[in-house]
């Protein structure tokens, strides 16, 4: 069943018809004024037909409808948008310096990129910018494209995304419109569930810094102004420190459309692996998120030649893996020390069990001797608690209500991400950590008061226990207070583009990262923006609005809140005044 993009808007401010005149008015009021209802309506009905003639395997017409989306001066203001309004780097500037670009520049933007002009457009270097990895000493390099280049690289990627995820492969999920790391742990689950197998848990060593270009052309076979652009964009270099450094190999990280290339890099892997062997039963198979991958195979020689395989596989893309990342272990029993493997945070091993507690074939119902079981790793708990301790640390000196809501959401989103497997020993070993840092907290705050009377002053019972209650009635969230969700896998070839809007709408509501707040708001809204109507998709940026804002005596209830995509708050708020940097008739 189809879904349609759009129901009845309700952007009452937007005039029912408006010329492309209309819009390129160099006016803040004309920005506002657009209707982007309509253009994301005509955009996505050509992204879909994209996605259908690519599935058909019509070049000729996947290259014409390309063609048609980036002359269209829908998708270009899509794109200006996307990087000035939704992107959350839009405040991060380039080489030249451009950064929070104001409304009545973003029409004068999107003209820039417009495909007549692309002859006398020439890729400017990027920005070196170096980012701490989480938990580790070492820094992760990006590379920050001018806001033009962002722009012309979102246009782009409006055109090439819907062909290549007709034909990315079905385990591929890193990078990917509508699905997570949570369908990846899922893929995990469902081969290791049943069987025990050896395993290939396994890294490429500087995936976006080493992707040969020519390869990577070759294997674009796109349109040759398409392909041009993107060998500029390849090819354009990195400034650091005023020092130019050519590049020769790589993609940057940082960039709009880097991510859909180092897919397009590394589609064919699964594929490798999964012909090696014809028969059904002797098949290896491969999950893949972004550079990170996990092969598995019931037998020991069998992932000897996966690794073999992999191997080669990555060299005609001037990759490998990385050494000090990769390992061949076992799932159930020892091998070389080795036993289960971490991936995307998780620790994945069967353990033996008895007849009650075990899995069983599917067919025959027989025991099987072992429960598979997806835990957090024991370094994505250290993180998580070195992560509380800082911020207590942070806020030694501050009122309680202060930590209370600043710890929250840590403690949720963390939850929200592991809870939903078999993490509760985890999330246990997680409270009583927490507990024992509040209590060291509140002991230097009152280094004469004996400790009972410490508890009972930032203590409070309540129904479900005790709490870290403060003042004013907020309590700290514990980490066993997770509602877990059902993990629904995604359907392997399903994708945004096919239409179905109504299942994404549906599959966003009940996301494991959907907050219970956006999930109950998806639902009363039936999975459309309360603002533009639009279904809400994955991979939108959403945001809770106060109906009433709470500066104009609004208050907190779910009744006065309602859930719109980013660009559509920015706009509300500038016309309701709720935004203390906008004026009322702004628009953002």
């Amino acid at each position: 069943m189809e879904g349609r993009l759009v129901s009845n808007s309700k952007e009452t401010n937007a005039p029912s018809a408006m010329t492309s005149e209309d819009w390129g008015q160099p006016t803040s009021r004309a920005w506002a004024f657009v209707p982007w209802s309509k253009l994301e309506q005509h955009v996505y009905r050509l992204q879909k037909r994209i996605y259908r003639a690519s599935n058909r395997g019509n070049v000729q017409a996947v290259h014409r409808l390309q063609q048609l989306l980036m002359r269209s001066r829908s998708a270009q203001l899509l794109a200006v948008r996307r990087v000035t309004q939704d992107n959350q780097g839009k405040n991060t500037p380039g080489i030249d310096g451009v950064a929070a670009v104001q409304p009545a520049e973003r029409f004068q933007l999107a003209a820039e990129i417009h495909p007549k002009k692309w002859t006398k457009r020439k890729a400017r270097p990027v920005r070196r910018v170096w980012i701490p990895k989480p938990g580790k000493a070492e820094k992760r390099p990006l590379g920050i494209p001018t806001m033009a280049d962002r722009a012309h690289q979102a246009l782009v990627k409006q055109a090439l995304e819907p062909e290549w995820e007709a034909k990315f492969e079905p385990n591929s999920y890193g990078f990917r419109p509508g699905r997570s790391a949570h369908d990846a742990i899922g893929a995990i689950n469902a081969l290791v569930s049943r069987k025990a197998k050896y395993v290939l848990d396994a890294d490429i060593a500087g995936c976006f810094d080493h992707i040969n270009h020519e390869a990577l052309l070759a294997k674009l076979d796109t349109l040759p102004a398409v392909r041009r652009t993107v060998k500029g964009w390849l090819k354009a270099g990195v400034l650091e420190n005023q020092i130019f450094t050519a590049t020769e190999e790589g993609t940057p990280q940082g960039g709009v459309i880097s991510p859909l290339l180092a897919n397009i890099a590394l589609h064919g892997l699964e594929t490798a692996v999964f012909n090696i062997w014809s028969s059904k039963e002797k098949r290896a198979h491969l999950v893949r998120y972004a550079d990170d991958f996990v092969a598995t195979h019931y037998s020991l020689e069998g992932i000897l030649e996966v690794k073999q395989v992999v191997e080669e596989w990555l060299k005609g893309m001037g990759l490998e893996m990385k050494p000090s990342k990769t390992r061949i272990t076992h799932t159930l029993t020892p091998h070389e020390g080795n036993v289960g493997f971490d991936f995307l945070g998780f620790h994945v091993q069967q353990y033996p069990a008895g007849i009650a507690k075990t899995a069983r074939a599917p067919r025959t119902a027989r025991p099987l001797g072992f429960k598979a079981r997806i835990t957090p790793s024991k370094e994505s708990v250290r993180r998580h608690n070195l992560v509380i301790n800082k911020a207590v640390r942070e806020l030694q000196a501050a009122p309680q209500e202060a930590l209370v809501e600043k710890l929250n959401p840590i403690i949720r989103g963390w939850t929200n991400y592991f809870g939903i497997f078999a993490a509760r020993e985890s999330l246990h070993g997680c409270d009583f950590a927490t507990y024992n840092v509040l209590r060291r907290w509140a002991l230097r705050r009152h280094p004469r008061k004996n400790r009972i009377w410490i508890f009972h002053k930032y203590w409070a019972l309540e129904s479900e226990g005790w709490k870290f209650q403060a003042t004013n009635g907020s309590w700290l969230y514990l980490h066993q207070d997770t509602t877990v969700k059902a993990l629904t896998r995604i359907h392997g070839s399903a994708s945004p583009f096919d239409g179905n809007l109504i299942y994404w709408a549906q599959r966003l509501e009940k996301h494991p990262l959907t907050r219970t707040r956006v999930g109950k708001l998806l639902k009363i809204q039936k999975g459309k923006c309360a603002r533009c109507g639009l279904y809400m998709r994955e991979g939108d940026k959403l945001e809770v609005d106060h109906i009433i804002p709470r500066r104009l005596g609004g208050d907190n209830m779910l009744q006065n809140a309602q859930l719109l995509h980013r660009h559509c708050h920015d706009r509300k708020s500038a016309q309701d005044g709720s935004h203390p940097s906008q004026k009322a008739e702004g628009v953002q």
